[in-house]
């Protein structure tokens, strides 16, 4: 389909998966990231700080289920993020026990109003 005036492509849904995303290493930085802007959602949480690369922590706690449930969860999650072209800042999501029961497409939205409210993207 032709791309629309902001350059979007109609009736595809979201765009194709990008590059690997790097992961937030460290206790500290995770310390750090308790003190960045929040933004909260439905479904998960956002935190972030401006930094030189783009780097992303996905928690997802017990609460959320079993091991099969928490893993998908992360892997929506990341996908969620490499399709999103984000800015250069370590990004810290949290994933709230009703995340499972969301689908793709309610995760992708939650995760797109957390990083607005959050002030991330635009």
């Amino acid at each position: 389909m032709a791309p629309d005036a902001q350059g979007k492509r109609l009736g595809q849904g979201p765009p194709k998966a990008g590059g690997r995303l790097l992961s937030l290493k460290g206790d500290r930085t995770f310390q750090r990231l308790r003190k960045g802007r929040a933004g909260r959602g439905r479904f998960v949480s956002v935190k972030w700080l401006p930094a030189p690369e783009a780097r992303v922590g996905i928690v997802v706690s017990k609460k959320v289920g079993k091991a099969v449930v928490r893993n998908k969860v992360k892997r929506r999650l990341r996908e969620i993020l490499r399709r999103l072209h984000l800015p250069k800042a370590h990004i810290l999501l949290v994933a709230s026990p009703e995340a499972r029961e969301a689908g793709f497409a309610e995760l992708f939205q939650d995760v797109v109003r957390a990083l607005r409210k959050s002030g991330l993207i635009q």
